[in-house]
């Protein structure tokens, strides 16, 4: 799936979106690899973590967007224009991250046992997932599009990312690459937003764009006009006028 994303709008939340990131990538054990290899970079803001923990080796960023890669590239990173699903760990691939993608895959359970298979010996493999489906944002935007306002509109609905709990990748990983060092987690992280609709603005950077690219811009502005109130009530603000907003995320992290 090739959708269409706003830089600008995803690196709203900068802030709490890199804290995963910057979780997953602290259990990776690599001392001097070769290569690593960012897959779905987005805009390229996070890659230079990696750039920085290993500087001696050469980093490889690609992402599916036209327009991350071409806002990574803005930033320094020289990105490239590919599907993850394309990827195959090369024999110098010393570590292979992928933040925030895999949810967007429905095979992604195959891609990680393959990339498992294909690592270099001494290679480190970390993903994290988004597992926020049961979340009252997603019932409601999921209810909401299913309902006759939105149904032959937006037909697809809301994608159904199928996120396993963390002892699913584990089995995954351990069958896929005997011997090797597995650590499986989930982390729900609580986020203080604020504004007049937080909630909304931060599905709207992410769970939402495949909505956002089934509507022009008055069914788009109509649509979340719709979801306000609703997020709103699930989502009260409290003092100070924040919202905290629960989030859950799977990690996977493999060291073959």
């Amino acid at each position: 799936m090739t959708l269409t994303w706003d830089p600008e709008l995803y690196r709203r939340h900068d802030d709490h979106r890199a804290r995963p990131f910057l979780d997953l990538v602290a259990r990776i054990g690599a001392t001097a690899p070769r290569e690593v290899v960012d897959l779905g970079c987005g805009p390229g803001h996070l890659t230079g973590v990696l750039a920085r923990r290993w500087p001696h080796a050469r980093v490889r960023a690609s992402d599916a967007s036209p327009d991350m890669v071409a806002a990574a590239r803005e930033h320094g990173v020289e990105a490239e224009l590919a599907d993850v699903r394309d990827f195959v760990p090369g024999p110098e691939a010393d570590v292979v991250v992928s933040n925030a993608v895999l949810h967007w895959v429905p095979e992604h359970r195959e891609l990680l046992a393959r990339w498992a298979g294909d690592l270099p010996a001494g290679g480190w493999l970390a993903v994290q997932m988004p597992g926020n489906e049961r979340s009252p944002s997603h019932v409601i935007a999921r209810d909401l599009l299913a309902g006759p306002d939105w149904a032959d509109r937006v037909p697809a609905g809301l994608p159904a990312y199928g996120v396993g709990p963390p002892e699913e990748y584990a089995r995954l990983l351990a069958a896929a690459r005997p011997g090797g060092v597995v650590d499986c987690w989930e982390t729900t992280y609580l986020h203080p937003l604020t504004g007049d609709d937080p909630v909304g603005d931060w599905i709207a950077g992410t769970t939402l764009r495949p909505v956002r690219d089934a509507l022009d811009d008055d069914g788009w502005e109509r649509l979340r006009a719709e979801l306000a109130p609703r997020l709103r009530d699930a989502y009260p603000p409290g003092d100070a006028g924040v919202t905290w907003f629960g989030f859950r995320r799977v990690f996977a992290v493999l060291g073959a």
